[in-house]
């Protein structure tokens, strides 16, 4: 077992859910967290990077 998580199981011993102790395993909810994110964003539109570049780096030109 991994120290700082806990399954609970239901009255058949299926796993039901999980705890973390986040002081123990801060790394590992943020990877638990991103791979949530990413999924819940998979539908979202995407840009290309050349545009996201592009953008970002036309604002640097113009202040500088």
């Amino acid at each position: 077992m991994v120290r700082g998580v806990r399954f609970l199981v239901d009255d058949t011993g299926r796993r039901t859910a999980v705890q973390i102790d986040l002081k123990k395993q801060a790394r590992l909810w943020e990877d638990f967290y991103d791979r949530a994110l990413a999924e819940q964003r998979a539908s979202e539109p995407r840009e290309p990077l050349k545009t996201v570049k592009n953008r970002i780096l036309g604002r640097r030109r113009r202040r500088g």
